[in-house]
């Protein structure tokens, strides 16, 4: 099991160049993250790459951006980056021949023509997360690197119970790694889905802070054992103190899975 279900050079981008949005999945194990980082093998720089030789142009004339920066560790399967290309470029054969470059590790879900203010961060207008639980005595090396076993034996309807607080507009200070800034997020949809024994919580919101939903689900884990109350939950929100809401969630059960855009 796996989250995800070569071309013509082209001239330097110019001012008549159009404006590119690609979905873009990746397994981040093997990512220092998305953002390009000096002597770490990150998403942004092998992507870049990938493009930049495609295109044939300097990396820093495709003015990427991308619409979260996933940590170390974790993936996606809807992440958005925008980009400058040429006017003419073909953006069918752009995708094979940088999915041959870097797949499967990443590939180029799909890629379309987007208006030239596009900015794949600013133009959203809610992002999708994912955070996969395998619940089973024994652990699975076909879900290891895309899911968080838990061995303990979790209350599916305790944890929806949960859940439910996190939904609205609150301070998130609590669930956000300190130095984040402002800590205000409103949240559209906090819950769960159950296949077996594989346990998926999906949260939509504006905006995530750093490290916002690995924390919320440390939470829910804890409660979902027995170490917490449901009703804990809205006091640990309240407190706005990281230290109050515990364990942090691994990287590796997280995916960024869907970004949403005015049509």
């Amino acid at each position: 099991m796996t989250l995800f279900d070569a071309g013509q050079p082209a001239s330097t981008p110019q001012a008549e160049g159009r404006r590119v949005k690609l979905v873009v999945a990746y397994d981040g194990t093997d990512f220092h993250g998305f953002a390009a980082q000096p002597g770490v093998r990150t998403v942004e720089a092998v992507l870049g790459d990938a493009l930049a030789s495609v295109l044939q142009v300097p990396v820093e004339c495709l003015n990427l951006t991308c619409a979260g920066r996933t940590d170390a560790g974790v993936h996606a399967r809807g992440q958005v980056v925008g980009l400058d290309a040429p006017p003419d470029v073909d953006l069918d054969r752009l995708s094979r021949a940088v999915n041959k470059m870097a797949g499967p590790e990443m590939v180029v879900r799909r890629a379309e023509p987007a208006s030239a203010d596009f900015d794949a961060r600013r133009s959203a207008r809610w992002r999708t997360y994912q955070y996969t639980i395998l619940n089973r005595p024994e652990p699975d090396p076909f879900l290891a690197r895309f899911a968080w076993w838990v061995p303990e034996s979790l209350d599916l309807a305790i944890l929806r119970l949960a859940a439910d607080p996190f939904v609205g507009e609150h301070d998130f200070g609590a669930f956000c790694r300190r130095g984040t800034g402002t800590t205000v997020r409103r949240v559209l949809e906090s819950r769960w889905h159950a296949s077996g024994d594989v346990l998926r919580y999906e949260i939509r919101a504006r905006a995530f802070c750093w490290q916002m939903v690995r924390s919320i689900v440390g939470v829910l884990i804890e409660a979902g054992t027995g170490r917490r109350r449901p009703g804990d939950i809205l006091g640990v929100l309240r407190s706005r103190d990281r230290s109050v809401a515990g364990q942090l969630a691994p990287a590796r059960g997280l995916c960024l899975w869907d970004v949403g855009y005015d049509t």
